[in-house]
């Protein structure tokens, strides 16, 4: 589950950007995984929605909210949740390291 208290409050300056996201006007479905889907279906479709995300205007922003509120599920800033864990614990391994 998200963490709630990392999400940002209601100060639209810190969510506007969502409105321009080019997932927006996609199949929400592409960006989240049904149960039991596995394998190369799984991969074909998280490729779908990270080809939409290359094309988005503020990939960057949905990336790093993605991992501030440790986004649980589906493809948020071009990565899935194997991908935003990755981030994650290289970037405690650096913090723990340094």
């Amino acid at each position: 589950m998200a963490e709630i208290s990392r999400l940002p409050g209601p100060v639209m300056d810190l969510w506007e950007w969502q409105f321009e996201g080019a997932c927006r006007d996609a199949d929400q479905d592409l960006f989240f995984h049904p149960e039991g889907e596995r394998g190369s279906a799984r991969r074909r479709r998280a490729e779908a929605a990270k080809a939409i995300c290359a094309t988005c205007p503020v990939l960057k922003e949905c990336r790093e909210q993605s991992l501030a509120v440790r986004e649980p599920y589906g493809v948020w800033g071009g990565l899935s949740e194997e991908e935003r864990a990755a981030v994650l614990a290289e970037r405690a391994g650096r913090r723990v390291t340094a």
